[in-house]
This record gives structure tokens, C-alpha cells and sequence, in this order.
């Protein structure tokens, strides 16, 4: 009996001992598989998020130049959606003639109805704390829409100041950035550097400062702004226009 228990308790050692053989050896394949399925799952979910562009801006005001961008994007990004994010206030920049928060939405809102386009308004920097950071922003979106993935559309002209910018090395790390080009900036040599996504968008050199020093000064800037923003601009005496049409 007892030399029975004995050569069970032998063989039980025995196997033992040869499952943690081969268990030691399938291990590393059993530890690379397992990271494979983490990495398959973690493909698969970002494959299925929607794939979003902002473009961040002031719109003071909502331009041809700032819709051009957007469609671009649309039509060449592969993005499911582009929204303009509407800034308060950009901490880089003076304040000076930039027309009320309401206003710079409605403008926006009303140049991008009868587009057709997937381009909508966000407003969400407005509901934080100022003066906006875009990080704050980022995480903020993030925060709200856990099946979105937020990529980032500017100019050459604002990446080449993004080291002022509030966590900038963590804005460049975690997100896609999209740059377009603008004169007077090397934009692949900026990408490259900074190591984002060249996009190949016409250059565009129309800004809203340009607009609004001219209204100011009484000139006819129809062809720049649409017809309907040119409307809102003149019924709501904004830039002091008074030679529009």
C-alpha cells in the first residue's frame, strides 16, 4: 500500500516537473501571443473610432480661407468630420477686435450651413476655463467621446510657435497633427522636425485680420467672407464695416 502511494507521489513529481519543463519553454510564445492579442484588439478598436479633425481658430471672422482648409481635409484627410473650434480667446494673441463669442459662432455657423459638407461648429472652449489651452480641449473631447479619434489641423505658421503652446510636447506625442503650408514657413522642413503629417492643402494666404482692417477702413471685402456672413457682419455693425454690399 504504502510502496503504491510512494510511486503515485513519484509520478505525480515526475509529471509535475515535466509540465514546468514545457511550460518554461512555450512561455516567451505564450507572453508574444498574449501581446499580440492586446495589440489586434488595440488596432481593431482604433480602426473603429471616428476619426475626427479639429481646426482651431478664432474665425473673427469665418473666411473662404478657413473653408477651403476644412474641405480639404474632408475630401484628402480622410476624416469623418472636421470641426471648427471656435476659441474665446487665443492666449498668444491680443485681443483687440476680436467680436463677441456669440457672434464668431453664428458666423461660423452660417457660413458652413448650405455647404453640404461633414465640417461642423464646436463651441466646447467655450464651457472651459479661459484663457484656452488647447491640451485642455484635447482631453476634454477625449473625455466626452471615447469612440472619436481627435487629430489636429493648423497652419505651418502655428506649429512653428508650438513650443509656446501649454504641454506642447505632450500635444505632439499623443496626437495627430495635419500642417498645411503658408507662405513664408517651411512646412516640410517644420514636420519634420516637429514629426507630423504634411497636408498638401492650397496655399491660402487670406486672414481675418486682413478682412477686419480693411471693413475698418471702409473697404468692399465681398469676395473674401460669404455672402451670407457678409450679411450678419453688416445687420450685427461688427468691425465698424460700412461699405458692404
Amino acid at each position: 500500500m504504502f510502496v503504491q502511494i510512494y510511486e503515485l507521489f513519484i509520478n505525480q513529481q515526475k509529471f509535475a516537473n515535466k509540465f514546468k519543463f514545457v511550460f518554461l519553454q512555450v512561455r516567451p510564445l505564450l507572453y508574444f501571443l498574449f501581446l499580440l492579442h492586446l495589440q489586434l484588439n488595440f488596432t481593431m478598436f482604433m480602426h473603429n473610432k471616428k476619426r475626427i479633425g479639429l481646426f482651431f481658430g478664432s474665425f473673427n471672422p469665418v473666411h473662404i480661407g478657413h473653408l477651403a482648409i476644412a474641405n480639404y481635409a474632408v475630401a484628402f484627410g480622410n476624416f469623418a468630420e472636421v470641426l471648427f473650434v471656435v476659441s474665446p480667446h487665443n492666449p498668444l494673441k491680443i485681443k483687440n477686435s476680436l467680436a463677441a463669442e456669440k457672434h464668431r459662432i453664428a458666423m461660423a455657423q452660417i457660413a458652413l450651413k448650405n455647404l453640404n459638407l461633414p465640417i461642423r461648429v464646436c463651441d466646447i472652449e467655450m464651457r472651459l476655463p479661459q484663457p484656452s489651452y488647447t491640451i485642455n480641449t484635447l482631453e476634454k473631447l477625449e473625455t466626452e467621446n471615447r469612440n472619436c479619434e481627435f487629430c489636429i489641423i493648423m497652419g505651418a505658421d502655428s506649429l512653428d510657435c508650438i513650443e509656446q503652446w501649454r504641454n506642447y510636447q505632450k500635444i505632439l506625442s499623443d496626437y495627430k497633427i495635419y500642417v498645411y503650408p503658408r507662405l513664408e514657413y517651411d512646412v516640410k522642413k517644420l514636420c519634420s522636425k516637429y514629426k507630423t503629417e504634411f497636408m498638401n492643402a492650397p496655399v491660402i494666404e487670406i486672414s481675418s485680420t486682413f478682412i477686419r482692417e480693411n471693413l475698418n477702413k471702409g473697404k468692399n471685402m465681398n469676395a473674401f467672407i460669404l455672402p451670407e456672413t457678409g450679411r450678419y457682419i453688416i445687420e450685427n455693425k461688427l468691425y465698424e464695416n460700412k461699405n458692404m454690399i
